[in-house]
C-alpha cells in the first residue's frame, strides 16, 4: 500500500473535500466515462441529457457543503485545483440559463439543475455514506449509461469496483494496486513503519521520502512540497485578512482577523501571559478554515474539514520554534503523509464514514507527527505523538450545524492544533516507549466509527447540528 504525500496533501477548493471536491472530481470522471469508457454503444447513439442523485450523508448535508454546485461545475468540466472562481461564477450561471453543460472536450449536454440533480434522502448506498449515482440518456430517453462513485474523505473518489477492491484490501477506502507496492519501504501500518525504520536506520521522513522519489525524482518531490506548502500558507494569510460573515444563513462572524490584529498589537507588551501562543496556533487554525468555510482554495490535510491543523502547527513550529527551517516543513509534510496513509489505509478520514474523530482526530496526529520529527523525535516518539493526538479524540462526533463547515467546525480545528503539539511536547519528554500503539488507537476509532449512530456522522440529525437550534 502507497499513498502518495500528494493524496493527502491535495489543493483544491472549499468548504468540503468530501462533499465538494469529491462530488466535483466524480462528476470529471463520468464526463471522461461518457467519452472513453469501455461500455456498450447502441449504433447511432450518444449521450445527450445527463442526470445525478446525491445518497446518504452527501444528500443530507450537500446544501450546506456545496456540493449541487460542486456536481455543477464537475459536469462543465471544471476541476477543484485549477477551478477559477469568476470563471465558475459564469459557468453556473450559463447552466442554470441554459439547462446545458458543454465541458470542453466532450461536449454538450442537456442538465436541469433544477430537475436533474435530485437529493435522495432515502437509506445511504450500501457501498458508503457518501454514495452518487450518474445517468446518461440518449436524445429519445434511454438510458445508455449508469455509474456509481462513492466520496470516502480527503477528496478521494471511487467507483463501485474500485470500492469492492477496496473491501478486499484491509483498509477502507484505498483500493489495491500492485503497481503501488513498488516502494523500498511498503508499511501498511505503524508497526511496519518502526521495524522498517529500526532496520534501516532512517528515520519516518527518510522512508517517505525514499517511497515518494521512487517513482518520481527529489526535485520533483520538493517542487511540491513547496506548492503545498505556498497553498496553505496563502490560504492562512487570506483568512487572517478576511472579514465580514461567512456565507450559509448562520451569519457567523470572521474571528480570526480580530484576533490576529490583537495579538500582533500585544506583542511586545507586557500582558503576557504563557498561554496567549496558543491563541496564535488557534488563529492560525481558525483562518485556515474561516477561508474553506467560505469555498475558498485550500488544501486538504488529510481532509477540506480539518484542514487547519497541520497548517496552523507548521506555521507554529516557524513562527515559534527554536532552529525552524523551511526545510523543516518539508520534513513535517513528509511525517504527516506516513501517519495519514497509515490512519486512511487501517480506518477512515471521512467524517461521513467515522465522524470527527477521522477528521480532526487525523489530522491532529498527523500534525503531531509532523512537530515532533521536526523537534528531534525519535521514530519511537513520533508515533507516540501520533497516538496521543489520535486517542484523545476518539469518538468525536461530527455534527455540523446547517451542515456547514462552520459550528463546530472551525473552533475544533483550533483545539486540534493545541493538541497536537501538547501531544508532540508529551512525547519529546519521554522515550518513546508508551502503553496504546498507534495501530490499537487506529483501529479503535475504526471500530468506534463503525458502531456511532448515523445522526452523528455528517448527517446534521443529531448533536449541536439539532439542539443548537431546539435550545
Amino acid at each position: 500500500m502507497f499513498l502518495s504525500v500528494f493524496d493527502l496533501f491535495k489543493i483544491g477548493v472549499g468548504p468540503s473535500s468530501s462533499h465538494t471536491m469529491g462530488p466535483m472530481v466524480a462528476a470529471r470522471r463520468f464526463l471522461i466515462e461518457i467519452r472513453d469508457g469501455d461500455w456498450p454503444r447502441p449504433a447511432n447513439a450518444q449521450v445527450d441529457h445527463v442526470t445525478v442523485s446525491l445518497h446518504g450523508s452527501l444528500s443530507f448535508t450537500g446544501k450546506g457543503h456545496a456540493t449541487d454546485r460542486a456536481i455543477l461545475l464537475g459536469l462543465a468540466g471544471f476541476e477543484p485545483k485549477t477551478l477559477d472562481p469568476e470563471q465558475a461564477k459564469a459557468a453556473i450561471a450559463e447552466v442554470n440559463s441554459s439547462k446545458k453543460v458543454s465541458p470542453q472536450g466532450f461536449g454538450t449536454f442537456f442538465f436541469d439543475p433544477e430537475s436533474d440533480l435530485v437529493f435522495d434522502y432515502g437509506p445511504a448506498l450500501p457501498q458508503h455514506a457518501n454514495g452518487m449515482i450518474f445517468n446518461g440518456f440518449d436524445k429519445n430517453g434511454l438510458q445508455l449509461l449508469k455509474r456509481s462513485y462513492f466520496s470516502v474523505g480527503g477528496g478521494f473518489v471511487l467507483t463501485e469496483a474500485e470500492m469492492d477492491a477496496a473491501t478486499r484490501a484491509k483498509g477502507g477506502g484505498v483500493p489495491a494496486d500492485d503497481a503501488a507496492e513498488a516502494v523500498p519501504y511498503p508499511f501498511r501500518s505503524a508497526n511496519e513503519m518502526l521495524a522498517m525504520g529500526a532496520a534501516s536506520g532512517l528515520s519516518i521522513a527518510d522512508m517517505k521520502r525514499e517511497n515518494e522519489v521512487a517513482n518520481s525524482s527529489p526535485q520533483v518531490l520538493d517542487k511540491g512540497l513547496i506548492e503545498v506548502w505556498a497553498a496553505m500558507s496563502d490560504c492562512m494569510d487570506r483568512g487572517l485578512a478576511g472579514d465580514g460573515q461567512l456565507p450559509g444563513g448562520l451569519k457567523v462572524k470572521r474571528r480570526a482577523r480580530e484576533i490576529h490584529d490583537q495579538l500582533v498589537a500585544e506583542t511586545g507588551s507586557n500582558a503576557f501571559h504563557p498561554h496567549k501562543v496558543m491563541d496564535w496556533l488557534g488563529v492560525y487554525a481558525m483562518a485556515v478554515n474561516e477561508e474553506n468555510a467560505a469555498g475558498g482554495r485550500v488544501v486538504t490535510a488529510p481532509t477540506n474539514g480539518a484542514a487547519g491543523v497541520v497548517p496552523a502547527v507548521i506555521r507554529y513550529y516557524l513562527d515559534h520554534c527554536i532552529g525552524a527551517t523551511e526545510e523543516g516543513v518539508k520534513t513535517f509534510l513528509l511525517v504527516a503523509g506516513a501517519i495519514g496513509g497509515i490512519i486512511k489505509y487501517n480506518a477512515s478520514i471521512s467524517g461521513a464514514e467515522v465522524g470527527c474523530q477521522g477528521e480532526v482526530g487525523s489530522a491532529s496526529a498527523m500534525a503531531a507527527a509532523g512537530l515532533c520529527a521536526v523537534l528531534g523525535g525519535s521514530n519511537k516518539q513520533v508515533e507516540n505523538a501520533a497516538e496521543i493526538a489520535l486517542e484523545h479524540h476518539l469518538g468525536m462526533t461530527c455534527d455540523p450545524v446547517a451542515g456547514l463547515v462552520q459550528v463546530p467546525c472551525i473552533e475544533r480545528n483550533a483545539l486540534g492544533a493545541v493538541k497536537a503539539v501538547t501531544a508532540a511536547s508529551l512525547a519529546l519528554r519521554g522515550s518513546g516507549d508508551h502503553f496504546v500503539p498507534l495501530d490499537t488507537c487506529v483501529e479503535t476509532m475504526r471500530q468506534t466509527g463503525r458502531d456511532m449512530m448515523d445522526e452523528y456522522k455528517e448527517t446534521s440529525k443529531g448533536g449541536l447540528a439539532v439542539n443548537l437550534v431546539a435550545c
